[in-house]
């Protein structure tokens, strides 16, 4: 049966309905659908959307004619290529996710779907400055200054009701703007500013423009260190991609990194690229998912989410930081951007780029093994050293009493103080302090839908859980014994580090980077050019400040503590720690200004903290790289993990033992638990965890669904599987 027989007029579409994935449908006279095609269809009384699939691509059993109900309407936009059908078919079956989940995320702006048109948004009337006026219309007034959207988008930008907005279009302090949905953008020029490259930054760009020229699959691993250009290098394929005619895609880890590469695209092509991530208005996503359908924006930079946009034309994917750990889905389909790009490549017969300082150990083992062609840019652009690591032992440099700056980590930062240039502290830690106490009672402050501590924040007077959410005000008495003002902050959070640099250093500008304080592209934006102007003499941040930013005047990093990503049971913590705070001290000495870095440490001699010290990647790679093979562990090994929860701790347990109680006995497989998750209560359900270990060569997921296929659980239990996992919590 075609996907669009002419002669028996069926198809068969994957639809968006619990429990239905696959419908047969009737092509009534005079509709015209092939595979891709975006439809409504009925079921039941209601109308769902649907994509028609492949023929004997879907599974299913055929039907007569007479009993198919006829599809009603073929939706305005273009059908779904074909390399991203076979992209959503291959994540599925690799993540183990259904197909219908998959391709939803292809189908990510419900209004592009609708067609183009004229929409009505809306901005503050010249003359909105009344003499009187309530405090919630002061408010709108104040935060929507230079904002254009609808009601809606509007009533979240200004934290008011849609009612008081509507009211102020009534007040004439709002004024409506018809917009074309499906108005073009300014297209790049690969000609308009084309820099000057080193030697080795040129001959890894001609890799990159002949294989982008050649229309063939060919994947990179860009391997430079940090200031090294290799965004420069990149951009070259990206302009011969765009000089073809053709669309190309940066992915990046951060929705923070985006203004600033949006900067730097425009300064070498002319024209800011197309952006997509979460944080766009719906009008935003309906324009770019509609003009990258039709091929009209022809570079889009975002999160991982931009991989299923469905590219008329994809020429090239570049995927930067590709070592970061955001590229990996925690919940839903749990899929990694940086390994699915590298298949969307191989689908569309297109040159992928893996750009990282850092490379994963399992990008670095594809090199070797001669399946990604590695470039290597070994030297910092433009003459500039790579910074000075150096060791303080905190068992010898103790910080004084109540404070966690060592005594040498001062002394640099009034040094640089004095010099005038800039210096960064990183601690990945957000908030003041990561647990409060009751110093009368000893009482801890504790999440209820979570088992972790609530987190202080003083910037924002709250104590917050930064794994569901949950806020409260911090108590005046303790409510376990009443007493009161009887809080006590243990341990430091970047916020607590500021407070003290701004005793040591009281007239330096100290900013706290974090994605609390950058929690959206415009305060990002506003931090780039702040620090690149010389407003910020010191940055306190998390990991958020560790890549993609280029501070020419900051010489100074320092590493507050440099052992804290070795605890816990993360399997890869070495390997994340070294990338860590590699890509952090690579801020440093990024101008003609040298560049000093200071990590305090109180396990000078552990492997990972030596290797940077002496900068021997190689080293550290080699000895990490020999110890995943004695472990089985990626690239050598597999990893799956499976999640069992429930409202009911009871049942999540007697769950996840009736898995571990049907486990199969395999020679290449070993199944571990189940036992609680380290994180046993998340967002209010109790959770078991099994971890399976598997050969190379064994076939994982036809282990998995041959297992858990035939399992049947009570309704409030949810079982997720996670493919090559890097959350262990």
């Amino acid at each position: 049966m075609n996907a669009a027989n002419t002669q028996s007029k069926t198809c068969r579409c994957l639809v968006f309905n619990p429990g239905l994935d696959v419908l047969d449908y009737r092509v009534p006279a005079g509709m015209t659908v092939e595979p891709g095609s975006v439809v409504v269809a009925p079921l039941g009384p209601r109308q769902i959307i649907g994509i028609v699939w492949d023929h004997g691509r879907l599974p299913g059993a055929d039907f007569p004619i007479a009993k198919l109900r006829p599809l009603l309407q073929v939706l305005p936009v273009p059908p779904l290529p074909a390399p991203l059908r076979r992209l959503i078919e291959w994540t599925a079956d690799y993540y183990l996710s259904p197909l219908s989940q998959v391709a939803r995320m292809a189908l990510s702006s419900s209004a592009a779907l609708q067609g183009g048109g004229m929409i009505t948004e809306y901005r503050l009337a010249d003359a909105a400055h009344p003499a009187r006026i309530t405090p919630q219309r002061a408010k709108a007034i104040e935060r929507l200054a230079g904002a254009q959207a609808t009601i809606r988008e509007l009533a979240v930008i200004a934290d008011v009701s849609d009612a008081v907005l509507r009211g102020m279009l009534g007040a004439g302090l709002l004024e409506s703007v018809r917009v074309d949905s499906d108005r073009a953008y300014p297209e790049p020029d690969p000609d308009h500013a084309v820099p000057v490259l080193s030697d080795g930054q040129a001959a890894a760009a001609d890799r990159i423009i002949a294989a982008t020229r050649a229309r063939a699959f060919q994947p990179f691993l860009l391997d430079g260190v940090t200031g090294s250009g290799k965004t420069e290098t990149y951009a070259e394929g990206i302009a011969a991609a765009l000089a073809m005619g053709r669309q190309v895609l940066v992915l990046l880890p951060e929705i923070a990194l985006t203004q600033n590469f949006l900067a730097r695209f425009e300064a070498r092509f002319g024209a800011a690229p197309v952006a997509w991530h979460s944080g766009l208005k719906a009008s935003e996503r309906r324009r770019a998912w509609r003009q990258v359908s039709q091929g009209g924006a022809k570079a889009v930079v975002g999160a991982r989410s931009a991989l299923f946009l469905p590219f008329a034309n994809l020429g090239l994917i570049v995927v930067d930081e590709a070592h970061e750990i955001a590229f990996k889905q925690d919940d839903g389909v749990r899929y990694n951007a940086r390994d699915v790009a590298v298949m969307r490549a191989r689908f569309e017969s297109i040159p992928v780029v893996l750009a990282s300082a850092t490379p994963a150990l399992e990008s670095l083992a594809m090199a070797d093994a001669g399946r990604y062609e590695r470039l290597v840019l070994p030297d910092r652009f433009g003459g500039a050293q790579m910074p000075h690591i150096q060791i303080v032992d905190l068992r010898e440099h103790q910080p004084d009493r109540g404070r966690w700056l060592a005594p040498p980590l001062v002394k640099a930062l009034e040094e640089r103080a004095k010099r005038g240039e800039q210096s960064l502290l990183f601690l990945n830690r957000r908030g003041y302090a990561p647990l409060t106490l009751c110093r009368a009672c000893g009482y801890r402050f504790c999440c209820p839908n979570c088992s972790a501590w609530l987190v202080e924040h003083r910037l924002s007077h709250r104590l917050a859980c930064h794994h569901c959410g949950h806020e409260v005000p911090p108590p005046p008495a303790c409510p376990e014994c009443a007493e009161p003002d009887c809080m006590v902050a243990c341990g430091p959070g970047v916020e607590r580090i500021a407070d003290e640099l701004r005793e040591i250093l009281p007239d330096a500008r100290v900013m706290v980077a974090t994605s609390d304080t950058l929690n959206s592209a415009d305060k990002a934006a506003e931090f780039v050019e702040q620090v690149t102007h010389g407003g910020i003499d010191v940055i306190v941040g998390t990991q958020l400040v560790t890549k993609g930013f280029h501070f020419p005047n900051l010489t100074l990093v320092g590493v507050i503590d440099a052992d804290m990503g070795l605890e816990g049971g993360d399997l890869r913590a070495a390997e994340r720690t070294y990338q860590q705070i590699a890509q952090v001290a690579g801020r440093a000495g990024r101008g003609e200004k040298p560049g000093e870095v200071l990590l305090q440490t109180r396990h000078p001699d552990a492997a990972v903290i030596a290797a940077l010290a002496s900068g021997d990647r190689d080293a550290f790679y080699a000895a990490e790289t020999e110890a995943r093979r004695d472990a089985n562990a990626p690239p050598f090994g597999r990893w799956a993990a499976i999640i069992v929860s429930s409202e009911d701790e009871a049942e999540a347990k007697a769950a996840a033992r009736g898995i571990g109680g049907t486990r199969p006995t395999l020679d290449d497989v070993m199944i571990l638990g189940p036992a609680p998750a380290p994180l046993s209560l998340l967002r209010g359900r109790y959770r078991y965890r099994l971890l399976i270990n598997a050969r190379r060569s064994s076939d994982l997921q036809t282990v998995l669904r041959d297992w858990l296929g035939p399992l049947k659980f009570p309704p409030g239990i949810r079982v997720a599987v996670d493919i090559d996992p890097y959350s262990f919590v």
